[in-house]
């Protein structure tokens, strides 16, 4: 199972179309997830035809929704992974919202994706891995490339992938190994 994630467009549509485009055509990806920043740029990951899963940024007027989900747990085989905006708790969390660092203190979860940084990052802390696939700016004041990642899922490791948009070389790559198995 391949899944292709993106984070803080913030508009830049066209980034994020040559992303889904290049992790589609190059990477097989199965499933294609934005993370944020803007909730409404991520519709157009539906013109591929693939499963689309999707969070909202923290000050995107959908993160106060009820409807749509702020966080959301999915099960690829043996890795539980947590989709969200931020890797933590926020002021404007609504009551029913997942809390990441419960899920990461209970050992709930495995993978947790997050935006809102803008810095690509493949960290494990503890027995979690933290992945940020950048951002798809045109121009970030942090510097850093508009980048995507790519997680190429097995039963007992996961291979990912952060890739700059603009020249599609490989930024960052990291084999990761399951902590129970």
């Amino acid at each position: 199972m391949i899944l292709a994630v993106f984070s803080d467009t913030h508009g830049n549509v066209d980034y994020l179309e040559t992303a889904a485009a290049y992790a589609l055509n190059k990477g097989s990806a199965d499933v294609l997830a934005h993370l944020g920043d803007n909730y409404d740029d991520s519709k157009i990951l539906n013109q591929f035809g693939k499963r689309v899963v999707r969070v909202p940024g923290i000050f995107s007027p959908q993160y106060q929704d009820t409807g749509v989900a702020n966080r959301i747990l999915e099960d690829y085989g043996v890795w539980s992974v947590l989709f969200t905006h931020t890797p933590n708790r926020q002021s404007n969390d609504l009551p029913a919202d997942l809390d990441p660092e419960e899920l990461v203190r209970s050992h709930s979860i495995n993978i947790l994706l997050h935006g809102h940084t803008h810095e690509p990052r493949i960290e494990q802390i503890g027995a979690v891995w933290y992945i940020n696939p950048g951002h798809l700016k045109h121009h970030d004041k942090k510097k850093n490339p508009p980048s995507f990642a790519i997680l190429d899922f097995s039963d007992d490791s996961v291979n990912v992938k952060i890739i700059g948009v603009l020249d599609h070389s490989e930024i960052m790559s990291r084999e990761l190994s399951h902590p129970s198995l």
